[in-house]
């Protein structure tokens, strides 16, 4: 709400909270003072609202105001039975006001080696940090934004209790994956293939496996060794019938001597 001073209103039905208005004081008292605000019943200004024009502390409230002094107040409450105002400027965002995932519009007022704080009318700055500051890397939050900025932000988490709000940046700005409103999806990855769904692959006969490899070192000692083998198989056979021979030609020998001795 703009929060300039409102003028017409004649009416407690036109009031809404945290309007800003002109008003007269009627009385004061220790608890505060009644102000006529322009419509049919006055209001309650409590002592806990008035301030001074050096926000100091205020001892009594007769020392700061008087009756028939024009003053700037602001609507708090409005009931039945009354209504209740302020001279201190409310927030333009409330704790009861926010809610997460709320976009509001705020003004950088510190940075930060972490983030840069954004006044966003709230009782105290939101941070934005550092790694909500804009898509990719960013190493210090000066090469986004600086003070003074007006800049655009989603709160993104808030505590009361504490008093802190988380804001960001890039929760409002395009994926690096989004081109004109488009969203590139990575490819899916391919599925491996099961065992059942694997064709088989053809087998080679050995024989063939073989000629095409050739001879090995050990086929070579298995064949050296074979034809040596066979060989030593030959050269037995010869002497077997050499020795078959011999022993012929012994048995002549000794017939023909036996038979001339005889």
């Amino acid at each position: 709400m703009d929060l300039d001073v409102i003028t017409g209103i004649t009416s407690s039905e036109q009031l809404e909270q945290k309007m800003h208005l002109r008003g007269k004081v009627l009385k004061t008292s220790k608890a505060g003072a009644i102000v006529d605000i322009g419509v049919e019943k006055p209001a309650l200004l409590h002592v806990s609202q008035i301030i001074t024009a050096g926000n100091t502390p205020i001892l009594r409230v007769e020392d700061t105001l008087t009756e028939n002094q024009e003053i700037e107040v602001y609507i708090r409450t409005v009931r039945k039975d009354r209504i209740e105002v302020t001279m201190k400027k409310p927030h333009m965002l409330e704790w009861s006001e926010i809610n997460k995932d709320m976009v509001v519009k705020g003004k950088v007022v510190e940075l930060e080696s972490f983030g840069a704080f954004v006044d966003i009318g709230a009782e105290r700055p939101g941070l934005v940090h550092i790694s909500e500051l804009t898509q990719g890397y960013v190493k210090n939050a000066s090469e986004v934004v600086s003070v003074g900025d007006e800049v655009e932000v989603k709160i993104i988490d808030f505590n009361r209790r504490k008093k802190q709000i988380k804001l960001s940046m890039k929760a409002l700005q395009p994926g690096l994956d989004e081109i004109e409103g488009v969203k590139i999806t990575p490819a899916r990855p391919k599925k491996k293939r099961r065992d059942s769904e694997r064709k088989p692959k053809e087998s080679t006969p050995v024989e063939t496996v073989i000629e095409e490899a050739g001879p090995t070192a050990m086929e070579l000692a298995i064949k050296e060794a074979m034809e040596k083998a066979n060989m030593g198989k030959q050269n037995n056979r010869v002497s077997e019938k050499k020795s078959k021979n011999a022993s012929v030609e012994q048995e002549d020998i000794i017939s023909r001597t036996l038979g001339q001795r005889g």
